[in-house]
């Protein structure tokens, strides 16, 4: 009996990551078809970028892109710390964490009328949804179609929160987990559309490796021994083998744009992971305050040195 039952569990496992994998395709598969186009409504009340003061240029632009958890245009409660943490130290800076990188048509999964209903009965079916858009957005033959459909839809949300074209103003890309993914599939797109310096910030990213980041000028990754999750994106990928040279992410590292930042001993989640605020480190800091310290240590140092160079570093 109990190994009928196991094998009723597998079953029905195996029937759902099957739905679950032509779901994450259809979407990407709709917005290249036209028949449903983006959208860029937003909860009343909701504005569409927070920090720095829109009537005045701020120093750079921060997109926060989130892990497999996001499913709503408000932030999650360990994604909505970190943003919130940055905006109290960083008045500076203009944030935008209401992208969806895991809807290629911009429609947070919590507001779909059957996704309600799962959300209440099933709610681990939402992470895995977010799961398989990772893979479908990895995946060489719907990648290019994901990685347009988002990156229009973070220059679509620069624009709408006050960013100008070839003005100048960095876009910083700081992602969590997948959407690292994310993050390095937009880089054409944006640059395309808004000629800006693209800064990319990875915080424990899960990603392939084989998007081109030719137009970003720097990424910065965030990483730590104690973080398995990320470990295992850089086993089960090839591009992010050393072996596979000619991957956009082998590329990036021969040309010097790569730089990792080690925040030892954090996780990747849970208790002591990257954002948890109770966690401390010898010095007193939360590993939620470091990691802070540090996204905005990147930033400020790189908008110093494009000062002192008087444009935009290579």
């Amino acid at each position: 009996m109990i190994g009928l039952a196991l094998l009723l569990l597998l079953g029905g496992l195996g029937l759902v990551l099957i739905a679950e994998a032509l779901l994450a395709r259809y979407e990407v598969l709709v917005y290249a078809a036209g028949w449903r186009t983006p959208t860029i409504s937003r909860p009343e009340g909701m504005s569409y970028a927070r920090g720095a003061d829109p009537d005045r240029p701020p120093d750079a632009y921060l997109v926060y892109l989130d892990g497999i958890g996001k499913r709503r245009f408000h932030d999650t409660r360990d994604g909505g710390r970190l943003v919130k943490s940055l905006i109290n130290r960083a008045p500076e800076l203009r944030v935008l964490g209401q992208v969806q990188p895991y809807s290629p048509l911009a429609v947070p999964l919590a507001d779909r009328p059957v996704w309600t209903w799962v959300r209440r009965h099933i709610g681990l079916l939402l992470f895995l949804h977010n799961v398989m858009q990772i893979f479908v957005a990895a995946d060489r033959r719907y990648r290019p179609l994901y990685n347009r459909a988002v990156g229009a839809q973070i220059a679509t949300e620069l624009q709408v929160a006050g960013y100008l074209p070839d003005s100048g103003i960095p876009v910083v890309l700081l992602s969590y987990s997948g959407g690292a993914q994310v993050a390095s599939g937009a880089v054409n797109e944006l640059w395309s559309q808004l000629r800006t310096p693209l800064w990319l910030i990875t915080l424990g990213g899960f990603h392939n490796g084989a998007n081109d980041i030719t137009h970003a000028q720097h990424l910065y990754r965030l990483t730590s021994a104690g973080d398995w999750i990320e470990r295992v994106g850089t086993w089960i990928f090839p591009q992010r083998w050393r072996l596979f040279r000619w991957s956009g992410w082998n590329r990036a590292d021969r040309e010097g744009k790569i730089t990792v930042h080690r925040l030892d001993p954090a996780t990747h989640i849970g208790p002591r992971s990257y954002i948890a605020p109770e966690a401390r480190l010898p010095d007193g800091r939360s590993h939620l305050d470091r990691t802070t310290d540090t996204v905005l240590a990147l930033i400020r140092d790189r908008l110093s040195l494009t000062a002192e160079t008087d444009g935009p570093l290579p």
